[in-house]
């Protein structure tokens, strides 16, 4: 396989990942708010009908396969290191992108051993592990060692700015348990962050999507974009900023319209409240329980006593 598709894929493949995901919470979070509005409390993921886990093995077993692609797989050598066990100079991407998986394998993992364990706070610890992954995502992108300039690094540093709005919302969401609005904007955050990363797969690496003026080149082992004037690079940033800007109002279009859908499919499940009873109907209640029938002074089973004063 070539260097130009393993690019591809591998920012494609991680992107229906969290785009798959992101999509599962803003359903199951729209669909629990409105069938309990007033008792609403975030979940950090949501079970599965028949296996309870499986959104969290499914995390589990994605990072695991992206981590081996990362250190063993698609190079001239399955070692991840030299000889004097230093880490080659063209595999230091790799293994940055390697600890973005590992974290989200914690993070899964963690999770699921604290729900079966019934660990308290499990909620807000999961949460944090989650804030964790996003943390660790970003300090990888914006110190990346692989020099992302040009067209790649513009669409990467709008990235770093999804990424960060999944971490401030993940961390708002460990104080805010019970906001709707936090919940919402997180999944919304996470599906978008999926929807970029399958973006950037398909117009940085493939070469039919490179803009006029552009072309796919190979430098250091690796396939990045390189524009033959400034002006081609001022034009392919522009183009990258309108993508940007087009695949976030369809976002919110999206989230609003699932919004109204999944409530009007899952309307507020009715509450049922014991009201207090009248004056009335309280006196009746005692006389029933003393075993007073309605309308008779006397107690029944007891002969009334005359005291003699």
């Amino acid at each position: 396989m070539g260097g130009t598709p393993r690019s591809s894929i591998g920012h494609i493949l991680p992107g229906a990942g969290f785009l798959a995901v992101g999509l599962w919470h803003l359903f199951n979070h729209i669909r629990l708010f409105s069938l309990r509005p007033d008792a609403y409390v975030a979940p950090v993921w949501f079970p599965a009908p028949r296996v309870r886990h499986l959104e969290l093995i499914l995390v589990i077993a994605g990072s695991a396969v992206e981590f081996s692609m990362e250190m063993f797989v698609d190079h001239s050598t399955f070692l991840p290191f030299d000889a004097d066990g230093s880490i080659p100079s063209d595999r230091l991407h790799n293994h940055e992108h390697a600890i973005i998986c590992l974290a989200l394998l914690v993070y899964a993992a963690s999770a699921l051993h604290l729900d079966r364990a019934r660990a308290r706070c499990r909620d807000a610890l999961s949460l944090l592990l989650v804030a964790a992954v996003f943390a660790q995502e970003l300090l990888v992108f914006h110190f990346h060692s692989t020099d992302h300039a040009g067209l790649e690094g513009q669409f990467h540093w709008l990235l770093q700015l999804v990424v960060a709005a999944c971490l401030v919302t993940a961390l708002l969401g460990i104080a805010f348990p019970r906001s709707f609005v936090v919940g919402l904007v997180r999944s919304a955050c996470v599906t978008f962050h999926g929807v970029w990363l399958i973006v950037i797969g398909a117009m940085v690496w493939v070469p039919s999507r490179v803009p006029k003026g552009c072309s796919l080149v190979e430098e250091d082992g690796r396939y990045t974009v390189r524009c033959h004037s400034e002006a081609s690079l001022h034009r392919a940033k522009a183009l990258a900023n309108l993508q940007f800007g087009w695949y976030l109002s369809f976002m919110t279009v999206f989230v609003v319209v699932l919004y109204v859908n999944v409530c009007r499919m899952y309307p507020a499940e009715t509450a049922y409240v014991r009201l207090p009873p009248e004056a009335g109907e309280e006196e009746e209640h005692l006389k029933r329980k003393c075993g007073v029938a309605s309308g008779d002074d006397d107690v029944q089973g007891f002969t009334p006593l005359e005291i003699e004063v």
